[in-house]
């Protein structure tokens, strides 16, 4: 019995390249519910919410369109527009820095081998898992006039406390501080950066004679700088998204002293009820976080140290 060898190998040859073709498709098939759900619910809405901002566009109505309108009036005819704007701008000024900074202090502080450290990292984290509501309602019983707990702590020194919430002074002080609270993932992140820093540099220095103080500055901050890159960005993102706590907690108020940008957009389309109004509020939001997220990018050459851009220049 004569076998034909070039139908066998024809056949082991199909075999093989639909053995490769499998294995090129399976890592998409792997990522494929991401992918669906990425054009589903991100992608989708995005380019929906872009097409809509151009047509004064209703909740319930027919929808017409406007061309530039919603921008035009947004810029010009809108005073909510920049004082909301401006608002935001002051809450990220004084969150973006305090931010970075606690956390990294944190991170610092949980990163020395001392007993029990583990437990502490579970405690300063378990506040970021809260929900804003529930951590609204939390600030709001510390921040109530007469009986918050901060307010009675603060008498305890012979300090009458101020009513946080409903003065225009110190309102925006108070959401500073009530969003300070939940930066447990941003410690996790700083600490993850400090934990592959490697020992054998601090070692080097104090045998040099180097201080802490000096290791931190020359050994610490320039080897976590592509960290602190990624928490700024992020941090920058999150100052301009502020909603539910000034929602729970103020409201907007007093006198639209913590109105954020979020909230106006918010308003805008739930309350107002003007879809492509807010959705020209949102991409002015998106265009306005690219910018600063470009610049900070930009800026990031001259002060993220990357190791490996070291050795390749050597």
């Amino acid at each position: 019995m004569r076998v034909d060898l070039s139908v066998t190998t024809g056949q082991t040859t199909i075999q093989t390249k639909k053995k490769k073709q499998w294995r090129k498709i399976t890592p998409y098939l792997f990522v494929s519910p991401w992918i669906i759900g990425f054009l589903i619910f991100t992608l989708g809405p995005l380019l929906f919410s872009f097409v809509i901002s151009f047509f004064d566009w209703p909740i319930v109505g027919e929808k017409k369109f406007v061309g530039l309108s919603n921008y035009m009036t947004m810029f010009t005819d809108d005073p909510l527009f920049w004082h909301s704007l401006w608002v935001t701008v002051k809450f990220a000024l004084f969150f973006v820095p305090l931010n970075i900074i606690l956390a990294l202090l944190l991170a610092i502080l949980l990163n020395q081998r001392v007993k029990g450290s583990s437990l502490f990292r579970t405690f300063f984290y378990v506040p970021s898992v809260i929900s804003g509501v529930a951590l609204a309602m939390i600030w709001g019983s510390v921040y109530d006039g007469e009986y918050g707990i901060l307010n009675y702590l603060l008498s305890l020194i012979g300090i009458d406390g101020p009513n946080w919430l409903n003065d225009t002074t110190w309102a925006l002080v108070a959401m500073v501080v009530a969003s300070l609270w939940g930066q447990g993932t941003m410690m996790l992140i700083f600490l993850a950066g400090l934990k592959n820093i490697p020992q054998e540099l601090y070692e080097a220095a104090e045998i040099d004679g180097a201080g802490k103080i000096y290791q931190f500055f020359k050994i610490t901050l320039p080897l976590l700088s592509p960290t602190i890159l990624f928490n700024l960005i992020m941090t920058i993102i999150g100052a301009f998204q502020q909603l539910t706590l000034a929602l729970v907690l103020t409201g907007g108020g007093p006198l639209q002293s913590t109105y954020f940008y979020a909230m106006y957009v918010y308003e805008n389309a739930f309350k107002y009820f003007k879809m492509g109004y807010s959705s020209a509020n949102a991409w002015i939001m998106f265009i306005i976080v690219l910018s600063l997220t470009l610049v900070v990018f930009k800026s990031s050459s001259m002060w993220v140290y990357y190791e490996n851009e070291v050795k390749n220049d050597k």
